[in-house]
């Protein structure tokens, strides 16, 4: 395709910055620079590893008591050659699959570089996956290893037996059987390893996110994503990644985009130091721990900014407090929340939107052009992207269409895990990638949401597909029908909303409401569980036979605007 992206109305960038965002400009337009080799170990911690930032710190984990632990470069690259070598002593080598499963924890990050130095691909679990979230994703990826913690897996020993591939069971804490000790790992000799090299569009990581249909599919990302999205990185921190001294965190999980690409590894390619902590989140606690860890640049979600704009007087209450970037994605963020950053907290907050299969498209940057509350932002550079209707054609300023963005984006997947059909069906009129998402772009080049185009339920920055929540209720032994949709929320969007018919001789009441609502928190995963379950006698139907789940989200909508 000879069609390049049009350069965004709204801002110009350095030309002299242009190198070390991987951008060059042809004609007037961005283009994103690819190199031919790329690895992610060797473009992040690999690159500090040696040099005047080896010994600066680049992981400070703080524990339950508030006492830390740090790792410079030198020492957290030594230890993911270490755990490298164990790995590829236990067969795991070029394409094979570790999956990780160890959260916000310094296990997670040297696991992630360690499979990348192997040439591996790097499966993400989340530990809020249930039972049949978790056996789904371990046995439809074929991973032949897992790294755990005890009392993440503890639920799942028993099940071990269902997951035929997996070889290898490496056990952060108490092991059982013949689970391996992560520390024994630490302890592996290092001499004579040698990392793989690869190639940009080599596989190296596998996160599965749900559609709106069926169970959550593989999203293949190779070596490339990183350096694909140098540039967009640069713009949602703000052009601010020059200070040596800079601190990220992020309480969003390791095993999403969000966390992972816009938080660990964005950090660490640019040698800056990222702290973490198990603590589970709470508004409050968020403002002191990044008091205490002089915390600088984060990422939060929209639902999570919107709990911390209900705390009066950030900056009167943590006066210490060294925060200036926050940068905001995976769902909308309502203009207020913005407001509250600019004029509460005192801090710069630029919201970016993409998907997992495709990443960065659009978003702010006020270093270089203005926020408009409520707007998605201008297209980052790079992107083609742009709203087109049905037939693929670009429609005017102001007119409503589907989000899309050139067909070879350089931050778009490798593809469907197994699945290429499905890639293939991202494709529009052979020019676009399609995002699902309806917006419009106004004649300034600013974009404006307006929601999506399928059933997929996007909630607190989770996507949640209707279909695999549905099966899961029908097989509770009460439930005939279910009908899943988007009910929009205040807190968090939307939330998932259940419509059930039970079977003859069941009784609605709230002791059932809630067993249904356990019943998809322990086999799915505990942010899919419906919020909200009403009780039906019938389902109207469309004419090839399945329940109108359209009928009941547009409904929906409508009793929610008059509350």
């Amino acid at each position: 395709m000879n069609e390049k992206p049009r350069k965004s109305p709204g801002y110009t960038i350095e030309r002299a910055l242009l190198p070390r965002m991987n951008l060059r400009e042809t004609g007037g337009r961005y283009e994103i620079v690819i190199p031919k080799r790329a690895n992610m170990a060797a473009d992040t911690v690999g690159r500090y590893a040696q040099g005047p930032r080896k010994d600066h710190p680049a992981l400070i984990f703080e524990k339950g008591d508030l006492s830390t632990e740090t790792w410079t470069f030198a020492e957290v690259d030594e230890r993911a050659t270490r755990l490298a070598a164990k790995l590829a002593g236990l067969g795991v080598g070029k394409g094979s699959r570790v999956a990780i499963h160890t959260g916000l924890r310094p296990e997670t990050g040297l696991a992630h570089l360690a499979i990348y130095k192997l040439g591996a691909i790097a499966v993400t679990l989340s530990q809020l996956y249930g039972t049949d979230t978790l056996r789904h994703v371990l046995n439809h990826s074929e991973a032949m290893a897992i790294i755990t913690q005890d009392t993440a897996w503890d639920r799942f020993r028993a099940a071990a037996h269902e997951f035929p591939s997996l070889r290898h069971r490496i056990v952060v804490g108490q092991t059982k059987g013949d689970e391996i000790p992560f520390d024994e790992c630490l302890r592996t000799p290092a001499q004579g390893f040698r990392p793989a090299d690869t190639l940009a569009d080599d596989p190296a990581l596998l996160m599965y996110t749900s559609g709106s249909t069926g169970l959550p599919k593989g999203m293949l990302h190779g070596h490339r994503i990183l350096q694909a999205y140098l540039p967009s990185i640069h713009f949602f921190f703000n052009m601010d990644l020059d200070d040596p001294n800079s601190v990220f965190w992020s309480p969003a999980d390791w095993a999403w985009v969000g966390g992972l690409l816009d938080l660990l590894l964005a950090a660490w390619a640019f040698g800056h130091t990222v702290v973490t902590s198990e603590a589970r989140f709470d508004a409050e606690w968020a403002f002191a721990f990044m008091e205490r860890q002089k915390v600088t640049h984060t990422f939060v979600t929209p639902t999570a900014l919107k709990r911390m704009a209900e705390v009066a007087n950030p900056r009167a209450r943590w006066p210490n407090l060294d925060l200036r970037v926050v940068c905001t994605g995976g769902e909308a963020l309502p203009g207020r929340v913005l407001t509250w950053c600019e004029e509460e907290l005192g801090v710069v907050c630029n919201e970016f939107y993409g998907l997992t299969e495709v990443n960065h498209l659009i978003g702010s940057c006020k270093a270089l052009f203005p926020s408009l509350p409520g707007s998605m932002g201008l297209a980052y550079p790079g992107h083609g992207t742009t709203v087109v209707g049905e037939d693929g054609n670009e429609v005017a300023p102001g007119e409503a269409g589907e989000i899309v963005t050139r067909a070879d984006d350089a931050t778009q997947f490798l593809g469907y895990w197994k699945d290429p059909s499905k890639t293939e069906q991202l494709k529009l009129a052979g020019r676009w990638l399609r995002t699902g998402d309806l917006g419009t772009r106004d004649a300034e080049g600013y974009f404006w949401y307006h929601g999506r185009s399928d059933d997929l339920i996007k909630s607190a920055g989770y996507r949640i597909g209707p279909a695999e929540v549905e099966d899961c209720l029908v097989r509770h032994p009460a439930v005939a029908e279910a009908a899943v949709v988007a009910s929009p929320d205040q807190a968090r969007g939307f939330v998932v909303k259940a419509f059930v018919r039970l079977k003859e001789g069941s009784r609605p009441d709230e002791r059932l409401t809630k067993e249904l609502q356990e019943h998809v928190k322990t086999r799915l995963a505990v942010y899919k569980y419906p919020r909200e379950i009403e009780y039906v006698s019938r389902f109207e139907m469309t004419s090839s036979g399945k329940i109108n789940r359209r009928l009941l989200r547009e409904a929906e909508a409508k009793k929610k605007l008059r509350l």
